[in-house]
């Protein structure tokens, strides 16, 4: 592995971390794109990785600064849906692999504009309990 690469490496994982603290996206948002445009990786490789960096709990500590600031985190809500998660990311990387490179691209691309309509145009806050 060279020095390059390393360095990119570093890059990407800093630049995911930085914005999964602060906005709450990193995986597929930002790596997904960035492994892509940057390390050369198709669709298939590049959610191959994401999903490889986050098989460690590595935004433990991220989500545990919001819980110690009294944002709302319910570890049990998060436990729940990381374990439904689990089984989820499963059967969705089965059907994944299967699927030709250029749609898996499209499918990503259009995923990610629903979600950005979504949040830009229809966000709504939590009702309260």
């Amino acid at each position: 592995m060279s020095l390059t690469t390393i360095l990119l490496l570093l890059l990407l994982g800093l630049l995911a971390g930085l914005l999964s603290g602060s906005v709450g996206v990193g995986g597929g948002v930002i790596m997904v794109p960035l492994a892509i445009w940057f390390l050369g990786y198709n669709q298939h490789d590049a959610q191959g990785l994401s999903l490889a960096v986050l098989a460690v709990p590595v935004t433990f500590l991220a989500a545990y600064n919001y819980h110690k600031a009294g944002e709302g985190l319910d570890w049990r809500y998060a436990l729940v849906i990381a374990a439904a998660f689990v089984i989820g990311g499963y059967f969705g990387s089965k059907i994944a692999v299967k699927i030709d490179q250029q749609t898996l691209k499209k499918i990503f691309g259009v995923v990610l504009i629903i979600v950005a309509i979504k949040m830009i145009f229809f966000s709504q806050a939590k009702p309260a309990e």
